[in-house]
């Protein structure tokens, strides 16, 4: 586990997208931060880091917004229970290209044994404690 320090949605995209050389197909990676800490902005820079080159975007109200069929980002915020979610073929993404999971105690009882974490804490002016 390693922390790093970032003070603005520039440096966290950055390393976001760094970080997207270690993640492989099949991976899904838990997105943990509060409402605005950046979970968006470090989705944008894996998309980028992954050589995805659309627009990368919340899927806040569509609960999972696919790009190129390898990089698959869910907000499971508004996500009513496990059963719900199941019912929409959440777990069927599980194991395709990379899962960003944001809100993932959602549905726990989905998700694959093996997740990896990643947690964003806001700091002081502006800053984030990103935890990988």
């Amino acid at each position: 586990m390693a922390v790093f320090v970032t003070r603005s949605a520039e440096e966290t995209f950055a390393l976001a997208e760094r970080y997207a050389a270690s993640l492989h197909d099949g991976d899904v990676v838990l997105l943990d931060g509060e409402m605005g800490a950046g979970k968006t902005a470090f989705a944008k820079g894996v998309a980028k880091g992954m050589g995805i080159g659309c627009e990368v975007t919340s899927p806040t109200y569509a609960y999972i917004n696919s790009y190129e069929n390898r990089l698959f980002h869910f907000d499971c915020y508004r996500v009513p229970s496990e059963e719900y979610a199941e019912s929409l073929g959440f777990s069927e993404y599980f194991g395709k290209g990379v899962c960003l999971v944001e809100w993932g105690e959602k549905i726990a009882g989905l998700l694959p044994e093996n997740v990896k974490h990643v947690r964003i804490r806001k700091g002081a002016n502006g800053e984030r404690e990103i935890t990988l």
